[in-house]
């Protein structure tokens, strides 16, 4: 069995429930969740003018391969609505592949760990809630020291905390809250 580490994302329609019905599609297709971080309203990254996103990440056990699962995931954006549409662009659902075990992949359809993860805040934060300590095959970083890089105004004692909460707001936490 593999591990796999899977990024969530919507900004359309009944976003949280969008999330939710692809983590159910993958639990009908054999796909054990080990792991699910929190829900996180996120400002859009590329294409600026349109809806925030709801973004999160999971922990799955597969017997899949990589390009396997890349068709599962694709099929199941298919299911619950999605459309082809401008990179960067709005979307219903979007699944991508952050990290496989610990494998390296360079394919045209698919590179594993996803090229642009370090990158982005709205990854790494919701993993580094469910996986601090995974490290970056190519980059031979955690999580958690990826997000502190990413963010360089870290401050101690919220080690998986954003520098810029306006940017990721941790749903969870602030209905919990209320």
């Amino acid at each position: 069995m593999s591990i796999a580490y899977i990024g969530i994302g919507s900004n359309l329609g009944n976003r949280e429930e969008n999330c939710h019905r692809a983590i159910q599609l993958l639990e009908n297709k054999g796909i054990v969740m080990r792991k699910r971080s929190s829900l996180y309203e996120t400002e859009p990254w590329g294409v600026k003018d349109q809806p925030k996103f709801i973004n999160m990440a999971i922990e799955i056990e597969t017997e899949l391969e990589p390009e396997e699962l890349l068709k599962t995931l694709k099929d199941i954006e298919k299911e619950v609505g999605r459309e082809e549409s401008f990179r960067w662009g709005p979307r219903i659902i979007d699944l991508d592949i952050l990290l496989f075990d610990d494998i390296i992949l360079d394919k045209d359809y698919l590179r594993i760990p996803h090229p642009f993860m370090h990158e982005r805040d709205f990854v790494l934060k919701p993993l580094c809630e469910i996986a601090p300590d995974k490290k970056h095959p190519v980059i031979r970083m955690s999580v958690h020291d990826l997000l502190q890089r990413l963010n360089r105004n870290f401050t101690s004692g919220h080690s998986c905390e954003s520098r810029n909460p306006e940017k990721t707001k941790n749903l969870d936490s602030a209905s919990s809250a209320e």
